[in-house]
């Protein structure tokens, strides 16, 4: 168990199927890739979860349902959590614990439940991110919500998701758990097939939110979900290499975690070498 908890970055959506999820988890898999540590993935969707079906498990071996004795009685450790949460193959530090399945469990979750799940998450690994719903009538979003070191905000630049939607939820609903909206940041999904709409700067004017950053959704990115071979898109692909990157530098800069780039140059050793070779790495 680690002596600190990690920052914990929840991922919300203004409005249900924009998105968030593809968003969530590319930002996790940037960060996992970057800083080269156990970056924690979990979903939180309650109702709807998708993560399994992006990635090409469609019968996951645990799933959240599956760990509610331990949770009920408080006996989840990170130990225990290390071991139900996949590890994602070319990608092995990243660790994805999939959603609930039996939907019609989803508002029996408790508060309980979902703050020791959080606090067990935030010792197992180095960085958590959550994907929560769309909606704030279960137990997991409002945790998230409430104890995340960051908040983003996903939408689109369709009037009725930012301005009506956003007013909503985090403009009428968030505030009475005591998370303001300037206490989120933005991200803005692009869809193909929308020209023009609002720009970034407006969207965040009118949710009273931080720009984080954009992320262009495309016929690829809608292929790689369906077929299930997402992680691969991320990990291959010319256009999938960059999704989210932007985004999961600022928040790793935000939360003081290295690259494994930077972290390799401030050894001794490595600096040595440089020296040998007249300050060059190669």
């Amino acid at each position: 168990m680690n002596g600190s908890n990690a920052p914990l970055a929840a991922f919300i959506g203004t409005t249900p199927n924009i998105g968030t999820t593809a968003a969530a988890f590319a930002t996790a898999y940037r960060i996992a890739e970057i800083s080269g540590k156990p970056i924690g993935y979990l979903c939180l969707n309650l109702k709807s979860a998708k993560i399994h079906r992006y990635i090409g498990v469609d019968e996951p071996v645990v799933t959240l349902d599956k760990l509610r004795p331990e949770l009920r009685s408080h006996t989840l450790t990170p130990d225990k959590l290390r071991r139900a949460a996949y590890s994602v193959p070319k990608q092995p530090n990243l660790h994805v614990l999939f959603g609930n399945i039996l939907r019609d469990q989803a508002e029996y979750f408790t508060p309980e439940e979902a703050d020791h799940l959080l606090a067990v998450a935030g010792q197992a690994f180095a960085f958590v991110v959550l994907d929560v719903s769309a909606y704030w009538d279960n137990a997991a979003t409002i945790c998230s919500i409430r104890r995340a070191s960051s908040r983003i905000l996903v939408t689109t630049s369709a009037l009725s998701h930012f301005q009506e939607d956003g007013r909503r939820w985090i403009g009428q609903v968030s505030p009475i758990f005591g998370v303001a909206s300037d206490q989120y940041d933005c991200i803005v999904l692009n869809s193909p097939w929308r020209n023009g709409g609002y720009h970034m700067k407006h969207i965040c004017k009118e949710t009273g939110t931080t720009a984080l950053g954009q992320f262009q959704l495309s016929e690829p990115v809608f292929s790689q979900l369906d077929s299930g071979t997402y992680a691969e898109w991320l990990n291959a692909d010319v256009e999938g290499k960059q999704a989210m990157r932007t985004p999961a530098k600022a928040l790793m800069q935000r939360h003081g975690m290295r690259s494994m780039t930077s972290s390799i140059s401030v050894q001794p050793w490595y600096r040595k070498l440089l020296s040998h070779r007249n300050g060059t790495s190669s």
